[in-house]
């Protein structure tokens, strides 16, 4: 090894040799020759001696590795301003699906539209107008049938919630918004079966029970429910829509009727609810701001103003229903059934689904 030292040396300073020169000799040490062979260069220089093939396979590596860094951090960093620039200006997190981001909606005054249940054309004005005292009288067998069920399901309704009605009206809705997505899913299938026009039933139906979700979603702004109402949700929920949907395929005449009535009883619960508000029993707070923007009620609307609104829907739930259970060959009682406010003779014919 010494030898060999002091050849490079002598070399060096005969020939002005640079220090980083590639020497390859015979005589090189027992373990260079042992480890990488005799054809293997040694590279010597800077007081350091380094194995050729070894060290540029380091270099290399170690290049590589920067490289990968730098294009993970700069993905990471592209990333990162792309999430900033689709949430920008919107101050909450952008719903996406495959990358595809909601285009930014905006209410008349300007301001984002903060809600993704509902979109501004589906928004509408209640009409107030309608007549809440009418009933149906039962005539025939099912109509009494439907008429004494529904008057049996209200016993335990009242036993548990008394004149809590605001508890009362949740559990409500969590089952009137069965019938018309259980009708809805029916008919379609039906339409789908047959080759035949549903005559707007269909979507009449599907946008009756998306309604009484969202009276929901607004109960559950003003009550909320404590974890024995959320397990009798679940069970009421669970046998109601297997009922109602055995019942529809049997006889949808006597599941509209059975609806028709329950919406009866709902005006007339919300009615006791208005009359609590009035007598100071329950207090008159602030319209959730989910029904203001839904109803397209006022700013300062309070509950008095959300109950009324909601109270007008189900009068027209029981309306459609009603009408829904008629005969085709039935004469249209046109003085006592209305359709969305309008006579009977604007609006479609009965299902004829029996």
């Amino acid at each position: 090894m010494n030898h060999l030292m002091a050849r490079a040396v002598l070399r060096r300073l005969a020939g002005g040799r640079t220090s980083n020169s590639y020497i390859s000799t015979p005589s090189s040490s027992p373990f260079h020759e042992m480890r990488f062979g005799k054809s293997a260069p040694l590279l010597r220089g800077r007081g350091l001696a380094f194995v050729g093939g070894e060290q540029r396979g380091r270099t290399m590596s170690t290049a590589t590795g920067r490289k990968a860094g730098v294009a993970e951090k700069e993905r990471e960093e592209g990333a990162a301003d792309e999430k900033k620039k689709m949430g920008e200006g919107s101050g909450t997190a952008v719903s996406s699906y495959w990358g595809i981001s909601r285009p930014k909606i905006t209410k008349e005054d300007g301001t984002v539209w903060p809600w993704n249940c509902f979109l501004p054309w589906e928004t509408y004005q209640s009409n107030l107008s309608i007549d809440l005292r009418k009933h149906h009288v039962p005539k025939t067998f099912l109509d009494k049938v439907a008429f004494r069920t529904v008057k049996i399901l209200r016993v335990p309704t009242d036993i548990m919630f008394k004149r809590r009605y605001g508890c009362r009206a949740m559990m409500l809705e969590t089952v009137a918004a069965v019938p018309g997505m259980v009708g809805g899913m029916l008919l379609h299938l039906r339409s789908l079966r047959k080759f035949q026009q549903s005559g707007g039933w269909i979507k009449a139906l599907l946008e009756e029970a998306e309604n009484e979700r969202m009276h929901l979603m607004t109960m559950v702004e003003l009550v909320q429910p404590k974890w024995y109402e959320r397990l009798l949700v679940l069970t009421v929920q669970g046998v109601f829509f297997n009922g109602f949907f055995v019942l529809y395929l049997l006889s949808p005449k006597l599941a509209h009727r059975i609806v028709g009535y329950l919406e009866e009883e709902a005006v007339h619960s919300y009615t006791e609810y208005l009359r609590d508000i009035d007598n100071g029993k329950i207090e008159n707070v602030p319209a959730p701001a989910i029904s203001i923007d839904y109803w397209r009620l006022p700013k300062d609307a309070t509950l008095k103003d959300v109950i009324t609104v909601i109270r007008a829907d189900e009068a027209h739930h029981r309306d459609v229903n009603h009408f829904a259970s008629l005969d085709k060959v039935d004469p249209p009682p046109v003085q006592d059934i209305h359709y969305e406010g309008k006579e009977l003779r604007e609006a479609p014919a009965p299902l004829g689904y029996h």
